[in-house]
């Protein structure tokens, strides 16, 4: 049996679950949304525009982004599964970097993942990423991912908190996982030219395929049901904390990193811009405003 046939089943449950995810994040940052515009007496006027996508090659997904809201300025969700042959610098880029072997000579790829971005508007609560992918070859199949905390103004009691959450996820897969993966992490969400992280950190992981898919697609879910159970007590604990103009300063420089960092270092942005992939969804994860002083 090929691993082309080998995986279909398998496909088929990582993109329902990646669909699913999606409509769960929306619906959470919605409620939440509501919930903090209800506490003040006012009618919630946010909006949420949801749009279908379609790859120019095979495939699509759906882009949702929450605007104008007094909790988040901005919220990005989407969920995408694409399809097609990669060709030239980039098919063997990939394949060098991944270990593919024989991708050239039958370059079929297929992706599938949910990514989540939320830019809050007080700069006492961080914002957030989040994101879990499949993707696979006619020769090999991995799984990557992870989330990671962007404070304007960092607090270790929610730096701690939410490491303590990822690290039992990760725990409960294997003891190595988390040590492993926040380093990655560190090491991925570096903005060399400013020598400085792009926020707390958190965990990263690229290439996972331990030959067990049940088991790492296990764990890929287990890091989605966490996602929020590290951030939500974090957002509740500051969303209501007191700010001045000079702390929202302080937000819109840092905005400015992230967004450095996710147009010229992201491996995200990079594939999905090379691939030919809808740029709308590709750069949904930028802040709605930044500053550049």
């Amino acid at each position: 049996m090929t691993l082309a046939t080998d995986m279909i089943v398998e496909k088929t449950r990582a993109q329902k679950w990646f669909e699913t995810l999606q409509q769960t994040c929306r619906q959470r940052f919605e409620n939440l949304e509501a919930a903090h515009w209800t506490e003040r007496q006012n009618a919630p006027t946010f909006v949420t525009e949801e749009t279908a996508m379609r790859d120019k090659d095979g495939g699509g997904g759906v882009m949702s982004i929450l605007r104008g809201g007094r909790l988040f300025e901005k919220v990005g969700i989407n969920a995408s599964t694409v399809h097609g042959s990669l060709a030239g610098d980039l098919l063997r880029r990939l394949a060098a970097e991944k270990s593919v072997q024989g991708w050239d000579k039958n370059p079929k790829f297929w992706a599938s993942g949910v990514s989540v971005v939320a830019h809050p508007l007080n700069p006492h609560v961080p914002a957030v990423h989040f994101n879990t992918r499949m993707f696979w070859t006619p020769t090999k199949w991995w799984f990557g991912g992870g989330a990671d905390l962007n404070p304007y103004l960092a607090i270790a009691e929610d730096t701690e908190e939410f490491h303590t959450i990822l690290r039992k996820v990760c725990d409960r897969t294997d003891q190595n996982y988390y040590s492993r993966f926040r380093q990655w992490a560190d090491d991925y969400f570096f903005i060399p030219h400013r020598k400085i992280p792009r926020g707390v950190g958190g965990i990263f992981f690229d290439d996972l395929n331990t030959g067990d898919w049940p088991t790492d697609f296990q764990f890929v879910t287990d890091v989605g049901r966490a996602f929020f159970k590290a951030y939500l007590p974090i957002l509740l604990r500051r969303q209501h904390a007191p700010w001045r103009e000079s702390d929202r300063d302080i937000q819109l420089v840092r905005r400015g990193h992230y967004a450095e960092f996710n147009l010229i270092y992201d491996r995200g942005t990079k594939f999905g811009l090379e691939s030919g992939h809808d740029p709308r969804a590709v750069l949904m994860s930028l802040p709605p405003l930044a500053r550049w002083p």
